[in-house]
């Protein structure tokens, strides 16, 4: 049963052209075509047609493999690259080894404890095994849409757990601590000439935007006033960088600069325009080229040990962020703005413990309510 990808397209989707040739119950040959919009749509019209006809392919010919396959080729024109290229690596990694050339029809509990039990070997968090797990969980609901299976038979043994209440540290700067570490960034950048480093961890700490969103950020995108944030840039994927739209549509916003950064950004691109070469589409962090992920790294660990305070991750700037303003009683909602959070709900559950004043501020109104 071929099918064919025309040049027509709606909302974003090509039109797909599924033909299927059959015998039918007075054994003459027939061919149906319909269409489609979108691969994925074309593939779940094929097992119809498939199944509407008695040609269905039984479960028994397909492996975990092959659905992989047909389930990446699904996603590729729905999903951003990145977030693909994700799903890759923990299907190369943690499922496919052991689940590969498992047909469908085979699958059972055991062998999903067994392979549960491999993935316990591995030197992993929680919260990964759990991401393992659902992305197993995903592809094999792919096989129930496509009709290769009933139900999902990896329900049956649920996700991963633990014997306590896994809580990842969540680590941040204090204020004092921030202006220690930045203090040793402008030494450094002041002694060098080079401040891209300095102005990167500025834009982190005072926008709280993701690493990949600061990196694709250009000249373009600064006004004086407000930071535009509508790309973002991945490091991750083989071959050169990948510029690609924000993690959601919440993360296409304008972020508004507060007065020390903007200080910061002015000076900064006064050197800049002084450069040979100059250009406006410039990243503002890096020049032609954006910062290399792994000298910002490098270049936190050693400003922080310069500074004499904690090393944090790059994206725990983003929770220093978030700690400032939520200690300072700032809306929630704004809080979510800034950060790009598609729902106000993901802010609340990420930064719950940063609201210790909360238990007491709501008892201190309900004592003043006397009779």
């Amino acid at each position: 049963m071929p099918i064919y990808k025309t040049e027509e397209k709606k909302d974003g989707l090509y039109k797909y052209l599924v033909r299927l040739n059959y015998t039918d119950k007075n054994g003459a040959h027939r061919q149906l075509t319909r269409s489609a919009w979108g691969k994925a749509e074309a593939a779940e019209l094929e097992a119809k047609l498939k199944r509407e006809t008695n040609l269905v392919i039984p479960s028994t010919s397909i492996t975990v493999k092959q659905l992989s396959d047909k389930m990446l080729e699904a996603k590729k024109p729905e999903v951003r690259e990145s977030t693909l290229d994700k799903s890759l690596r923990n299907l190369n990694r943690y499922i496919l080894p052991y689940l590969g050339e498992c047909r469908l029809n085979k699958l059972n509990s055991q062998i999903f404890t067994d392979w549960k039990l491999t993935i316990e070997t591995h030197d992993l968090s929680l919260t990964t095994k759990r991401n393992i797990y659902s992305e197993l969980r995903t592809l094999l609901n792919f096989a129930v849409k496509l009709d290769y299976l009933l139900v999902n038979p990896l329900l049956k043994v649920g996700n991963f757990k633990s014997s306590y209440e896994e809580e990842k540290e969540m680590m941040f700067y204090t204020p004092e601590e921030f202006k220690k570490y930045i203090s040793e960034a402008k030494k450094e950048a002041d002694d060098t000439g080079y401040y891209d480093y300095f102005v990167f961890f500025c834009v982190a700490y005072y926008t709280g935007a993701r690493k990949g969103e600061i990196n694709a950020l250009r000249w373009t995108d600064y006004d004086g006033k407000e930071i535009h944030i509508h790309r973002s840039i991945c490091q991750k994927l083989k071959g050169a960088d990948r510029e690609t739209p924000p993690k959601n549509k919440s993360s296409i916003r304008d972020v508004q600069v507060p007065l020390p950064l903007k200080t910061v950004l002015d000076e900064h691109k006064e050197r800049c325009c002084q450069y040979k070469g100059f250009s406006e589409s410039f990243h503002i962090c890096g020049g032609a080229v954006c910062l290399r992920d792994t000298s910002v790294d490098k270049t936190n660990r050693k400003f922080a040990k310069a500074a004499g305070v904690k090393h944090i991750r790059i994206h725990d700037f983003r929770h220093s962020h978030a700690s400032l303003l939520i200690n300072n009683n700032i809306n929630v909602l704004e809080v979510s703005r800034r950060l790009g959070h598609a729902k106000v709900e993901e802010t609340l559950n990420t930064y719950s413990h940063f609201f210790p004043k909360e238990k007491e501020k709501a008892l201190k109104v309900l004592n003043s309510i006397k009779f």
